[in-house]
């Protein structure tokens, strides 16, 4: 799955757009590297967002086309 839309099914960026332009300012990490929004996703990848002073650092658990808001958090587990 691409970067930007995993960002957006897990809810740890509201819009698909955001995601977009957050990868494309290159504060999204993948496994340590500069990711851009098409980086193809997999489980236990390590992504790590920069929100102005606060980094987000989260593991891949699993891959879903669409997930509910309840259900949201078990795609990723905070680091």
């Amino acid at each position: 799955m691409r970067l930007d839309k995993f960002l957006k099914v897990s809810r740890l960026i509201k819009r698909r757009t955001v995601a977009n332009e957050a990868c494309d300012a290159g504060r999204v990490l993948v496994n340590g590297a500069v990711a851009k929004a098409s980086v193809k996703v997999k489980k236990g990848d390590v992504i790590e967002i920069q929100f102005g002073t606060k980094t987000v650092k989260v593991e891949v658990l699993d891959i879903r086309e669409t997930t509910k808001k309840d259900e949201a958090t078990e795609l990723f587990r905070y680091l």
